[in-house]
């Protein structure tokens, strides 16, 4: 099975992060975990992305917050897939980090998830390495099932209270 690669611009992103890692360590996919900048550490997050599908990556999560271009300068150096997280800052709640992610130039996309969305962060890279993996699909699949089975359990809850 292909690894995920995560990347985060500050250890600040940690909370954010351990939602990505417990979701793909609950599906068993195995990942490495760094700190990269894109401004202050550039040279080593390039080589992080030039090297991925060498060390046997499928994919790269990348979290930032504020200018948030670490996924952006990922995304510049590789061609697997780039998925980033948008972290909340302490100035405009996260947007600024949002519209830094997602407005990337064309020919350089990042596949962008909610503000803090570490766990679906998770869930879109085993996706995406699922496409050649039927175990960790069949996973997912029975995430998918649970997730469902949670909610209609509450359905029947609420109905009965009223």
């Amino acid at each position: 099975m292909k690894k995920v690669g995560i990347v985060m611009g500050s250890d600040s992103d940690l909370p954010i992060i351990k939602k990505t890692t417990d979701m793909l360590t609950s599906l068993g996919v195995p990942f490495e975990v760094h700190v990269y900048s894109a401004h202050r550490t550039p040279e080593q997050a390039r080589d992080f992305a030039l090297n991925a599908r060498k060390n046997g990556f499928g994919c790269i999560i990348a979290a930032a917050g504020m200018a948030a271009h670490l996924a952006g300068a990922i995304a510049a150096n590789t061609t697997l897939p780039v998925i980033g997280i948008p972290c909340k800052g302490p100035v405009l709640d996260g947007m600024d980090a949002l519209l830094a992610t997602v407005q990337m130039p064309t020919g350089i996309p990042v596949a962008t998830v909610a503000i803090n969305g570490g766990a679906n962060a998770a869930l879109l890279a085993a996706q995406i390495i699922a496409v050649e993996d039927k175990a960790l699909a069949e996973k997912l699949d029975a995430k998918r099932a649970s997730d469902a089975a949670a909610v209609l359990e509450k359905d029947s809850t609420i109905i009965s209270k009223l």
